[in-house]
């Protein structure tokens, strides 16, 4: 029988060989419960734990990268940290203000945006050249190769013909050229429509078709409340309760009681500046030694951890969610 200490010793022995990685859910078309797009930060704080895979995310533009520092020594983290800092200073005044730095991460976001999709193209890429069509998208995300097949299966799932519509009219509507496929510079709008004005349309017209119930071109709170199956939550419950507030305090702009199509999109398209500007704060915040409201290149080099992490954060990260490392086997 192994004593609690001699079997923490041999889980961290273990998961210290398991390199961590940076997993992200695939944006494509992804929506929380209630209907609206999931933020970028939506894993930055979960059940009151920080995540420094978004910080690090939102630094370097890419999962892959932000994955190549955690194997990287410190002290090559923090070269490589130099001149990334030297980029953000935009103004060459050897400081990085939040303006700055809320620029750096709003560009990281659509390089985020751009590597997502690449991967997701690549998974559905049947023929591998380097583009997708309407039957290789039905193909990967259906298990079918037509239409037809996949209206026959879904005869008996309103949800998934739901899903196989919704599908169809955002891949008409990011297919730029109308050629029936979508390349590298089409596809990102079709598997991160929150991310491009144009396909707000779409996204807008596919809410309110599911939720508007009386067709007024108006959400009340009844209509906004209700789930993907059109209940709505007990009014004596907390989930009630807090959407009741953002319905009014975050969405109902006017104060009407009810949203217009300005309002609706408020609430479906995830707001990147504000998640920016509360990304830009908290890495202030976290490295401004001297206090003074922007971070000078050596602070920022100083708190390397913070902003792209290494080997050393990687394995500090280990040692205090042990359990965490060894699920990911």
């Amino acid at each position: 029988m192994l004593s609690k200490t001699t079997a923490f010793i041999f889980v961290l022995s273990f998961v210290g060989c398991v390199p961590h990685t940076h997993k992200y859910k695939s944006g494509s078309k992804e929506t929380v419960e209630h209907g609206s797009y999931v933020p970028r930060d939506s894993g930055h704080y979960k059940e009151g734990k920080h995540d420094h895979d978004f910080d690090h995310e939102s630094v370097l533009g890419s999962h892959n990268v932000a994955e190549e520092y955690d194997h990287l020594p410190p002290e090559e983290a923090k070269k490589r940290l130099f001149s990334l800092a030297l980029k953000m200073d935009a103004d060459g005044d050897k400081y990085v203000e939040k303006k700055e730095l809320v620029n750096w991460v709003l560009r990281s976001f659509k390089m985020l945006t751009e590597e997502e999709a690449l991967d997701e193209l690549e998974d559905e890429d049947g023929d591998e050249d380097g583009k997708v069509s309407w039957e290789e998208h039905v193909a990967e995300t259906y298990g079918m190769y037509d239409d037809d097949m996949v209206l026959n299966q879904a005869k008996d799932s309103p949800e998934e013909l739901e899903m196989l519509e919704n599908d169809r009219e955002l891949f008409k509507a990011a297919d730029l050229n109308g050629d029936g496929i979508l390349d590298k510079s089409e596809y990102p709008a079709f598997s991160h429509p929150e991310e491009f004005e144009r396909m707000h349309q779409v996204v807008y017209e596919q809410a309110m078709r599911k939720r508007d119930k009386n067709k007024d071109g108006y959400l009340s709170f009844e209509e906004f409340i209700a789930d993907n199956h059109g209940t709505a939550p007990v009014p004596t419950t907390e989930h009630y309760a807090m959407e009741k507030d953002r319905f009014t305090n975050d969405f109902d702009l006017n104060g009407d009681n009810k949203l217009s199509k300005e309002e609706v999109l408020i609430w479906l398209i995830p707001n990147n500046l504000e998640t920016a500007e509360n990304e830009a704060d908290h890495l202030i915040e976290s490295s401004d030694s001297d206090k003074d409201g922007k971070l000078s290149i050596q602070e920022i080099v100083d708190h390397h951890e913070i902003f792209v992490g290494s080997e050393a954060t990687d394995f500090g990260e280990q040692l205090q969610h042990p359990r965490k490392y060894a699920d990911e086997l």
